[in-house]
């Protein structure tokens, strides 16, 4: 059916999904407004993003080659989320944060890669 090797069945799986995702999504907005929260679930949900964050990074961080854990000051990793910890900890500058400890981890990186540390 598709010249880009897409079967039809392919495509009625990736449509149904899609509209399935739509569907859940799109039901909520005409009830929204109705409902009202405790306000202890409210202050909850602040601490969702950055929760799902750590849990997104931590283990990308401290297993970099997804088999065995690297405590080690030259996994590159973990020095630029050191690195991003502090900064960010002391200045409260997204840009600067991910600025400096990218250039960390980079330089960091070079350096254990070459052997230069």
């Amino acid at each position: 059916m598709f010249d880009m090797g897409i079967s039809l069945n392919e495509f009625y799986m990736v449509t149904g999904m899609a509209v399935v995702t739509f569907g859940i999504r799109y039901i909520m907005f005409p009830i929204s407004g109705r409902f009202k929260f405790p306000e202890l679930f409210n202050r909850g949900l602040k601490y969702v993003p950055p929760a799902v964050l750590t849990a997104i990074i931590v283990p990308s961080v401290l297993m970099p080659h997804g088999n065995t854990l690297n405590l080690k000051l030259t996994n590159p990793y973990l020095v630029g989320a050191i690195a991003a910890c502090v900064i960010g900890g002391l200045f409260k500058n997204l840009l600067l944060t991910i600025v400096v400890s990218m250039i960390i981890f980079l330089v960091c990186q070079w350096a254990f890669a070459f052997g230069a540390v």
